[in-house]
């Protein structure tokens, strides 16, 4: 990651240290609930709502406050779905994926309450389908995308995954 002002907030806020994330995938008529973040350099990633947990709070509940934040939405959280293990120095991150059942609310664009308002991350929000997901690059998608025929598949993932993260080598 290049050192522009976005890459060293990036860094400083988030890098260099093993984060526990939470992430939820909300499907809703055949598409997914993603966020646009931009990454340092005029790159972006794509990827479902989630974010860092907060010591003392669950896992869902910590969910439950990154979909407010990023989306405005309440949601409900089902089951836990899989764990991915997310390695691009610097970031290392162990990410939980659950299930989100429904949200109630307007879809807004929210912000990263740990950055300040001139350092955000959060560009956009959308809804896309696996079709849309797959026409972008895959360096600009989560890397559970990149393999995947349908957003059922996701469902259907039980355990850990890391998807031969080589980054260390």
């Amino acid at each position: 990651m290049k050192q522009d002002k976005i890459g060293k907030e990036i860094t400083s806020k988030f890098g260099n240290q093993l984060r526990t994330r939470v992430n939820g995938i909300f499907i809703q008529d055949e598409k997914i609930l993603m966020i646009r973040h931009l990454m340092g350099d005029d790159r972006i990633f794509w990827s479902v709502p989630g974010g860092g947990m907060n010591y003392g709070s669950d896992a869902k509940n910590n969910l439950r406050r990154e979909f407010a934040e990023e989306t405005g939405l309440t949601v409900e959280i089902g089951d836990f779905l899989f764990v991915h293990e997310f390695l691009r120095p610097p970031l290392h991150a162990i990410e939980l994926f659950f299930e989100v059942k429904s949200g109630s609310g307007q879809v807004k664009l929210g912000k990263d309450p740990e950055l300040e308002d001139n350092h955000q991350i959060i560009t956009e929000i959308a809804w896309m389908s696996i079709s849309e997901l797959h026409s972008l690059p895959p360096e600009s998608v989560h890397q559970i995308f990149w393999g995947i025929n349908s957003l059922k598949d996701l469902g259907l993932w039980k355990g850990y995954f890391n998807f031969e993260n080589n980054y260390l080598k």
